[in-house]
């Protein structure tokens, strides 16, 4: 490979170019874009195959893309030709390519890293950091980012992103300047903005802000004005509660508004410190929680609270909203705590969890005059009486957000005996002492359409379905949802039901879900990045078991790891809110399950197992499936097969199945089908039809007709491709037991002698056997009696005496006795019945048993003991399948 890809330099912050020379080729532009903004990640061929061609991709796409990757390699001085090498940048990696890139090699790596830096500098206080970095993330930008090529839904996605997060980033370097006393420099500027984006309304109170300490107080409510009449002419809404607050606080010359060097402006001990983020003008639900937590506050109930309830722990998972509870949960409550309320985030940049010394860093940094901060190398013990000194008497409400361990916490906790305090934290910190805990699940369904209108507004409150699609899509997620929302709101063009597609499409993973500054996955890889290699490869594989929830044999085949050893992890993924659990009754087994968004991020991150990972657990999978559903299907239909031996393995299937194989196959009915559908998809041809023909039973029993054709229309081209006559004369000879319960009975009778010709040419008598009772049931459905006779009998002669026809030979004794009823002669039916069930009691078969026992008790009541008023309107045939109508039951 050339080295001539060395010092090249990408940039997606305005037109799309490359140095030393960019692609001409548009499509091959739109592909560099592509992979740009999903750098270092894997893209899958169906997204590149959507982002070039949208909804018409030509037949020939696949070949196209190619060429197209061909011509990409090139551009950076790649060799296509060349086996891939170590410096190699464009790597093809299941299920797509993915672009290595270095961070300064790429103009929006460079700014997202300003961007963060910036906004943690703001938070710790250090606005002269802020406003420099902020401002050098800024002058990156050359354009309209990803300007000078087509736009297919993951260009348009991220270009709103970006657009998005370039306008936020300004407001919050605008906020720095202010905070440095710059409002003179800073109007003009302001005046072009508001001009540009008439509905920001952070911009418009920036504005009016600079205005005002630039001592024109007429000039910042005239701001006030114009940015009122925008909103109220175009949108028809007023200007939101902060803009209206700022509004009144410069009508009345609110000191607390003119600038103050921003050292000394900390509140000194015994002033309120309000240093929480903006309320959330939309919040949605959590009620019945913010009233629970209420209700630990001093001096809620009578009395004060004891100190042990003083701290609580808001936990869920990512996304869930925890931040956003805790801060209106605070601004509720302000009344109770005057000395003032503070927010600080235990994670700093890398999102590396802060140490005990940096939160009480931070936390003085809030609180205690300019000055009065230790000094760099302050030992804990002595932070902590600091802090013990600088809150003892105050009536504080301190919110740690996104805590990671009780280590973390101990020793500020036990600095602050007297303040209220509320942890946000996915992980359970079931640790800490006294702690009230508080779990936040997602959304009702009601409440995550309520907050997706309120978001997109009238036009998806004139859409209910489509509303409800998109909140279902996102898991009523609240981050999800606003994220969707948002998506939504800024494509006017769209209706809900188009972005409900889109939020559909498996091959679009988490893109979708990405809003300006809110991004789902990044949102979602913060919890598996935390955990370790055992865990994160676990929460990847255990994605491939089917939806909606598995069992631990299943996660145990999956990881190829001992129950315990698999227990211990599961249990890990649960306690880290990547994973769920339930118990689906008393004395049953745990069954977990994923988010559906969480499985989405697991299965993006599939590509970093070995080769041959995913399919060696999906092999794994089918396989534990198939030991138990062919047990389970052995004492379902007993005499159909052999009981296997199995109790050797690790999870016996004895104790898996257990007595009752009907309820098995209805709690694992999900997980059978869609392994089937894996082993199909995975070209495990054997694996299909055997896992199919385990099933076969049940979906008898049970007239699970639509479970029962997808997954035999597969295993009848798993044999086919495989060339194995057995197997396909076995699907085959089920389908016609389908169509006849069905009553499709032409169907049927074609499907049984397909099969019967090919049993017939292997010798195979038992086969053949069941071909013709199974065209005996459709001669007797046909009201044929005679001819059905004959092909019993027939089959009866092909059954023999051995052990393995005994379940045939019941099952045509079943055939006769309905023959004798059907040809007028219901004492004969009843003899027959009778050996009927005799035979079902050696069989073991409970099933076959009541059917019996219920045909001799209709046929004694309303055919021999009928009045003439009665009559046997209709016929059992098969357990739960009635043949309704026949002339001769009304004889």
């Amino acid at each position: 490979m050339s080295d001539s890809g060395e010092g090249i330099r990408f940039r997606v912050l305005g037109p799309i170019s490359m140095t030393p020379h960019t692609p001409t080729a548009a499509k091959v532009r739109v592909l560099l874009a592509t992979l740009l903004v999903r750098a270092n990640e894997a893209v899958s061929t169906a997204s590149l195959i959507d982002e070039l061609w949208d909804i018409n991709p030509p037949r020939t796409a696949a070949t196209t893309l190619q060429v197209y990757v061909s011509q990409l390699r090139r551009a950076l001085g790649e060799i296509p030709s060349e086996p891939t090498t170590s410096d190699r940048r464009l790597h093809t990696v299941p299920p797509g390519y993915r672009l290595t890139v270095s961070p300064t090699d790429l103009d929006l790596a460079r700014f997202e890293t300003l961007r963060r830096t910036g906004k943690e500098a703001y938070d710790q206080g250090d606005f002269t950091t802020a406003a420099a970095d902020l401002r050098e993330s800024l002058a990156l930008w050359s354009g309209v980012a990803l300007s000078g090529v087509p736009h297919g839904p993951v260009l348009a996605t991220t270009c709103v992103r970006l657009e998005e997060l370039r306008t936020v980033t300004l407001e919050q370097r605008i906020a720095a300047d202010l905070r440095l006393g710059r409002h003179h420099e800073l109007t003009g500027e302001l005046m072009e903005l508001v001009n540009q984006h008439p509905y920001r309304e952070t911009l418009h109170a920036h504005l009016m802000v600079a205005l005002y300490r630039s001592d024109r107080q007429s000039d910042a409510l005239q701001a006030f004005s114009r940015a009122r009449k925008a909103l109220v002419d175009e949108l028809g809404v007023e200007p939101g509660a902060g803009l209206k607050r700022l509004h009144d606080r410069i009508l009345r010359s609110d000191p607390l508004l003119a600038w103050q060097d921003p050292s000394p402006a900390r509140p000194a001990p015994g002033a309120p410190a309000l240093w929480l983020p903006p309320a959330t003008a939309d919040f949605t639900g959590r009620e019945a929680a913010l009233a629970t937590a209420a209700k630990l506050v001093p001096g809620a109930a009578e009395g004060e609270a004891p100190r042990g309830r003083q701290v609580l722990v808001v936990g869920g998972r990512a996304g869930v909203g925890k931040t956003t509870f805790a801060v209106e949960f605070a601004r509720r409550n302000a009344a109770g705590f005057p000395d003032g309320q503070v927010l600080i985030e235990l994670r700093g940049s890398q999102d590396t969890a802060l140490d005990a010394s940096q939160t009480i860093i931070a936390l003085l940094r809030r609180i205690v005059p300019a000055g009065a901060e230790p000094p760099a190398g302050t030992d804990l013990p002595e932070l902590a009486d600091l802090l013990h000194r600088a809150v003892e008497g105050r009536r504080l409400l301190l919110v740690l957000d996104d805590a990671s361990s009780e280590d973390q916490l101990r020793p500020v906790l036990a600095a602050m005996p007297e303040v209220f305090t509320v942890i946000t934290s996915r992980r359970p910190l079931t640790g800490l002492d006294g702690a009230r805990h508080l779990v936040l699940d997602v959304l009702r369904s009601s409440e995550a359409h309520r907050l997706l209108v309120s978001i997109v507004g009238p036009r998806l409150a004139d859409d209910p379905a489509a509303g409800r699609e998109i909140a279902r899509l996102c898991g009523y997620l609240p981050l999800a949802v606003r994220v969707a929302g948002s998506g939504l709101a800024a494509r006017p063009h769209w209706s809900g039901a188009d972005w409900a597609d889109r939020l559909a499409d498996e091959s679009a993973g988490l893109t979708p879900f990405v809003a300006g500054d809110l991004d789902v996955r990044a949102s979602l890889l913060v919890g598996y990045r935390e955990i370790g290699p055992a865990e994160r490869r676990a929460f990847r594989l255990l994605a491939l078991a089917p939806v909606p929830d598995f069992p631990l044999w299943a996660a145990a085949a999956l990881l190829d790891l001992p129950p315990a050893e698999t227990e211990q992890l599961v249990e890990r993924l649960v306690e880290s809110q990547l994973l769920s659990v339930r118990r689906t009754a008393p004395g049953r087994p745990c069954r977990y399950s994923y988010h559906r968004l969480l499985r989405k991020l697991a299965l993006e991150q599939l590509d970093a197992d070995p080769p041959g990972a995913v399919e060696s657990a999906t092999d794994r999978l089918g396989a534990a499936f198939l030991r138990y559903a062919r047990y389970a299907a052995a004492l379902l239909t007993p005499g159909a097969t052999e009981v296997p031996d199995g109790d050797g393995t690790d999870f016996p299937p004895a104790k898996v199945v257990g007595d009752t194989p009907a309820r098995w196959f209805q709690d694992e009915a999900a997980g059978l089908v869609g392994s089937v559908r894996q082993a199909h998809a995975a070209g495990l041809w054997c694996l299909t039809w055997e896992l199919t023909e385990a099933l076969a039973g049940y979906f008898e029993a049970g007239s699970v007709w639509d479970e029962w054709a997808a997954t035999h229309q597969l295993a009848l081209e798993a044999a086919q491709r495989a060339e194995q006559p057995t197997a396909r004369s076995a699907v085959l000879r089920s389908l016609g037991d389908l169509a006849w319960q069905q009553r499709r009975n032409p169907q049927a009778a074609e499907y049984y002698e397909t099969a019967r010709a090919i049993h017939h040419g292997l010798a195979d008598r038992l086969g053949e056997a069941h071909c013709l009772i199974g065209l005996a049931d459709v001669a007797l459905t046909d009201a044929e009696p005679g001819p059905a006779a004959k092909l019993y009998a027939q089959a009866a002669e092909l059954l023999g005496d051995g052990a393995d026809g005994r379940r045939g030979r019941t099952d045509v004794l079943r055939g006769i006795a309905l023959t004798h009823l059907l040809s007028g002669r219901p004492e004969d039916a009843l003899v027959g019945f009778g050996e009927f069930v005799d035979a079902a009691q050696r069989l073991g078969d409970r099933r076959w048993v009541q059917f019996g026992s219920r045909s001799i008790d209709r046929i004694q009541e309303h055919v021999i003991d009928r009045t003439p008023a009665d009559r046997l309107e209709a016929v059992e045939v098969r357990p739960g399948v009635w043949l309704v109508g026949d002339p001769h039951l009304r004889e």
